[in-house]
């Protein structure tokens, strides 16, 4: 038996396509890494609440949702570079790799630069105690807050360039690892915190900002130096001509990234609107429970971005077709797993963070289903945006965005926070049903139009 299961292992690594035998390899080094950088998120969330108070804890996750906006306005390059930097990998191009790569470090560069000079101005005009609905707290400058957290996500719009590049070269392992060394660095900086100073939301900022900035930059030196040395940025190889091309696919990506942005980031504003930021935090400890569910699933999905685009490339479309089917057998075990987790929701959430937050278990139910819509939508996102086929998508986004914030408000109003989630279901369900449609339809060869473009 144990030979048996041996042999299979070493089947599943060994046998079989290269292509697939690359995803495979960083899925498993990629699920045990995240599995280790969830684990720690996880434990980051009663150990923060210990150290600041639930008021504070949401005014933190509402100020870096606000602010992490930002973090969507590098036009679509970070998604451009990806697809081109995976052609010209999948051609043995190694002169235009590093050129995109160059090109794309120095175009948003100069955009984080542009934007943190004029959120610097405007900064000084702004009510934050305002915007977040939030009283007053001695000896607390909000806006001295909001100018760190912004710059630190200025210079991680530079700094996670790096993980477009690790992405395009099948390494999602990396990314991982990178993301996992940064978390660990918070969970002992809080813990250290915890037991050196009294409560500081400023430096809980200074740790939760800057911690996982500093490890970004230090893997964009590493990496460059070492492994992808032929190919690191250079002022030299900086050659504008190539932003057409970077842009051509990346100005789309970027506004369906605005419309994404819409869907999946406004929920902590429309709940500290309606409710107020201890709201926030009951709503970010059921989403923070869920989205284990969905880290999991992209951790698969992931390496098929690059692959997807290297396939197409080679017109290799039988493999595409097996690893499509394939995604909706997993698809069917991440629904099972999630309804485990609401059932058991109320158990899980008293051992986790004991009876400092009550989390009602319809909103656990709720925040299930959205988890598995938006799993639903990533597998087939990742299929149209490995080929480039994005049209209809950025029509999709374009509707969310006019339609979903005042859903939202309404809803909330009406049901309460839940309401909040309901809408993005609703939003997901009619993007899920159109992209599953045009999948269809370029996976048997019978789309056009639109559904091609």
């Amino acid at each position: 038996m144990i030979k048996l299961l041996v042999r299979k292992f070493k089947g599943f690594f060994l046998v079989g396509h290269e292509r697939t035998l690359l995803a495979k390899k960083n899925i498993a080094f990629s699920l045990a890494i995240k599995g280790a950088a969830i684990s720690i998120s996880l434990l980051l969330v009663p150990i923060t609440i210990s150290y600041v108070n639930p008021l504070q804890y949401g005014i933190w996750l509402t100020l870096s949702s606000i602010i992490g906006w930002f973090g969507f306005f590098d036009i679509g390059l970070g998604n451009g570079l990806k697809n081109k930097l995976a052609e010209s990998n999948a051609l043995n191009e190694t002169v235009n790799s590093k050129t995109y790569i160059s090109t794309t470090y120095a175009m948003i560069s100069l955009i984080a630069l542009l934007l943190f000079l004029i959120f610097l101005i405007s900064n000084i005009f702004l009510n934050w105690n305002k915007i977040l609905n939030t009283p007053t707290i001695n000896g607390l400058n909000l806006n001295l807050l909001a100018l760190i957290v912004f710059g630190s996500f200025c210079l991680q719009l530079i700094s996670q360039t790096l993980n477009s590049v690790l992405l395009a070269f099948h390494s999602v392992s990396k990314v991982s690892l990178i993301n996992l060394v940064g978390q660990f660095g918070c969970l002992v900086c809080l813990i250290v915190l915890k037991n050196v100073s009294s409560e500081s939301l400023l430096y809980l900022v200074l740790a939760l900002a800057g911690l996982p900035l500093l490890v970004q930059i230090g893997a964009n030196i590493w990496y460059f130096r070492k492994e992808y040395s032929l190919v690191s940025p250079s002022f030299k190889m900086v050659n504008f001509k190539y932003a057409k091309s970077l842009l051509s696919v990346g100005g789309l990506f970027f506004f369906i990234q605005i419309g994404a942005l819409l869907l999946f980031q406004t929920d902590n504003i429309v709940v500290t609107q309606l409710f107020g930021p201890r709201e926030v935090t009951v709503y970010n400890i059921s989403y923070k429970l869920f989205a284990v569910i969905f880290s999991v699933f992209s951790i698969i999905m992931t390496p098929f971005w690059a692959a997807f685009t290297d396939a197409y490339s080679k017109k290799d479309y039988l493999w595409i077709k097996d690893i499509f089917r394939k995604m909706y057998k997993y698809l069917i075990i991440v629904a099972v797993l999630t309804f485990i987790i609401v059932i058991l929701s109320p158990f899980i959430i008293k051992i986790w963070l004991g009876d400092s937050i009550k989390v009602p278990f319809i909103l656990s139910f709720v925040m299930g289903i959205y988890v598995i819509t938006w799993c639903w939508q990533l597998m087939h996102c990742y299929l149209i945006n490995g080929i480039g086929k994005i049209r209809m998508q950025f029509y999709l986004f374009i509707i969310s965005t006019i339609i979903n914030i005042p859903i939202a408000f309404f809803l909330g109003k009406w049901i309460g926070v839940v309401g909040v989630t309901i809408s993005n279901i609703i939003i997901l369900l009619f993007q899920d049903i159109v992209l599953y449609i045009q999948c269809n339809k370029l996976l048997n060869g019978t789309a056009k139009g639109i559904w091609y473009k």
